[in-house]
Parts: C-alpha cells; structure tokens; sequence
C-alpha cells in the first residue's frame, strides 16, 4: 500500500466530475479541511447514472443522504429506493451498487470514512474517463484496471469475477502494467476540475449525513 500523502489534497468547494458515469461532485470537507479523515461531498448524478458495478468497501464506511431526485441502492441483495431525506449507511465489507432511479437529477450527500485514499481513486478514475480511457461504464482496460485495483484493494473490490479470482488476476497483471507505465494515480488528474464559493445551506448539509444503519 503506497503513501498518498504527499498528494494533493481535497478542499472545500473543489469540482470533480465524471462525464461518463454522470457523477458530479462539489467537495464540502476535504482531505485539507477534515479533523477526522472524513471526505464529504455533494453529489449530483444525471439520470441513468451509475456508480460501475456491485463492489464492497473493505475499509471504508460510506454514508448516503438523498437531498432530491430518487437513488436505488442495492445492499447484500436487497434493493431499495431513495427519497429526499432518506439515508443509508454502507458498513465495511457489505456488497452494494447504487444508481439514479429517477428521470430528473439526483442530488446526494456522500460522506467516506476514511476518506483520503478513496479521493486519490476516485479523482484518478474520473480522470481516466474524461480523457477516454474507459469504457461506457467507466472501467479501465485491463492492464490499467489491475494496476488501480492492485493497489485500491483496501478501497474497493467488484463482486465480479469472484474476488478471489480478482486478486490473482490483478497480483500478476499489475506488474506487467507497471513495468508499461500504467500508474495507480497520475497528478494531473488529482487537481479539480472546478472550484465554486460553497454557501452556507449546502455547507450545513456535511453534517446532516445520517449514520443509521443500513
């Protein structure tokens, strides 16, 4: 696991967006604001936008709170949907997928825990699909994905192929797409693609992600 401090960090109103997943995210507490490790952000998702697949975070809690539109999320199997002030919490190692269920934005607060190295991943992914580097669903080629994956795998794991299958696949792709110049992060895609004056309504909403359980 590599050191990503010396990264560039998050802050308050940063812009990142992923215009293949129609994924856009406002950051409310960064990497450079948290006291806690938390990352926050307000996310809005345009109809038919998705996250890549069912995938389960090893290390990290994830909290949703829907401010408009509907999400569906799914949770070890049981699938639900979202209203403005509904919220779910995502706990270490629980399978999940979750999407815009509506016809009109979907606008989310989304709080990590940890967040720092989940924001390094993420910022790098957007990066790749902006630049063309995906797939329609956001996922790298292979060699690029392993080397990602490799090194995320405390962040993030798909639920397919089998995990286990994953982790042998990735640990003898990765050096290979190490040893071609693939990267599990690039500087450049780690600085915003915007950054806004974040007000006060939508500041008070970092604090508003409930923690209830899933």
């Amino acid at each position: 696991m590599a050191d990503v401090r010396h990264l560039p960090l998050t802050r308050r109103g940063d812009v990142v967006e992923n215009t293949v997943t129609g994924e856009r995210a406002i950051v409310l507490v960064g990497s450079a604001d948290a006291t806690d490790g938390r990352t926050v952000v307000f996310m809005g998702v345009r109809p038919g936008g998705a996250v890549v697949g069912e995938h389960v975070h090893r290390t990290v809690t994830e909290r949703f709170r829907v401010v408009s539109g509907r999400l569906c999320v799914r949770v070890d199997g049981a699938q639900s949907e979202l209203g403005p002030g509904d919220a779910v919490t995502i706990h270490p190692g629980t399978v999940h997928d979750w999407w815009n269920a509506g016809d009109e934005e979907a606008q989310v607060v989304v709080e990590i825990s940890p967040g720092r190295r989940f924001e390094v991943m993420i910022s790098t992914l957007f990066g790749l699909a902006n630049d063309g580097l995906t797939n329609d669903k956001g996922m790298p080629h292979l060699l690029q994905a392993a080397v990602i994956a490799n090194e995320f795998r405390d962040i993030v794991e798909f639920v397919r192929p089998p995990r286990p299958v994953q982790r042998l696949a990735f640990a003898l792709l990765a050096p290979i797409g190490r040893a071609l110049g693939y990267r599990p992060w690039y500087e450049r895609y780690l600085r915003p693609h915007a950054h806004v004056d974040v007000i006060p309504d939508l500041l008070a909403l970092a604090d508003e992600v409930a923690p209830a359980a899933a």
